[in-house]
């Protein structure tokens, strides 16, 4: 078991190869989580490192694809930073991006606060909480030379692979009705690619994503806050990025989101 001090030492490397756009291959063994639980503590001091409270949550690895290329047999959560989430239309630098792709996502903005409690959460009661759904592009990258091969455990402590994320406008009202399961999502990256996919790729319902999160965080003694944010995974095969790309996803009825990419 880590001791707080092996806890902070691994938050430090891994905050510091974040700032410098730098990779190392895995944690040294003395300060390597062995459990979820120790990537979770590891992850949580991210939040004292930011000068705004903290603007939410990600879930990675939601689709089956995306366990099977992370080697991983479940979701992980990660922190969303207010530093590094941006609105729909941003100019982003692409620096060092180690993992190059672009994720469009079903985002939920939480208008009531869930606290942690001893009981699951079920669906309804997760969605009576919602304020409103937005179409998000995920960016993730990871501080980790392969990433596929660290292990679920160190993926938290890196918080699940965060480093930004584009933020559309609220959906109308009239999403309560809909089939988020069946619905189309179209992301394309200008004159290269366009690819479809669905809500059913997201744990077979971004729905069903958001309760699993609710209940995740539960599970570690918190909450999630009136007003944060919650990324529920891609929802269509990633998109490979490259320097001055433009990514568009179309959420239809829904909305759209888009970036632009600097060097």
């Amino acid at each position: 078991m880590l001791t707080q001090g092996q806890i902070q030492a691994a938050s430090d490397l891994l905050y510091r190869h974040w700032q410098e756009d730098r990779r190392l291959a895995a944690l040294p063994e003395a300060l390597r989580p062995a459990t979820r639980a120790e990537g979770y503590a590891i992850q949580a001091l991210l939040e004292a490192r930011s000068q705004a409270p903290l603007f939410g949550w990600k879930i990675a690895a939601t689709s089956r694809d995306g366990q099977a290329h992370l080697k991983v047999d479940g979701p992980l959560a990660g922190r969303l930073l207010a530093e590094r989430v941006h609105d729909s239309g941003a100019v982003l630098a692409f620096g060092r991006n180690h993992m190059r792709v672009a994720e469009p996502e079903f985002a939920f903005r939480i208008g009531r606060a869930l606290a942690p409690r001893a009981t699951p959460f079920g669906r309804d009661e997760v969605l009576d909480a919602v304020e409103s759904p937005h179409p998000a592009i995920e960016v993730p990258d990871s501080r980790f030379e392969d990433f596929t091969s660290v292990g679920a455990a160190q993926l938290i402590a890196d918080n699940a692979c965060a480093r930004s994320l584009v933020l559309g406008w609220a959906a109308p009202a009239s999403w309560r009705a809909l089939d988020l399961a069946g619905h189309v999502v179209v992301g394309s990256v200008a004159g290269k690619l366009r690819r479809e996919g669905s809500g059913a790729n997201v744990l077979g319902d971004p729905r069903i994503a958001l309760t699993w999160l609710a209940n995740e965080l539960s599970g570690l003694g918190l909450g999630l806050g009136a007003g944060q944010m919650v990324t529920t995974g891609t929802c269509l095969k990633p998109l490979p990025l490259a320097p001055a790309d433009q990514v568009l996803a179309d959420f239809g009825v829904l909305g759209t989101v888009a970036a632009r990419f600097g060097l």
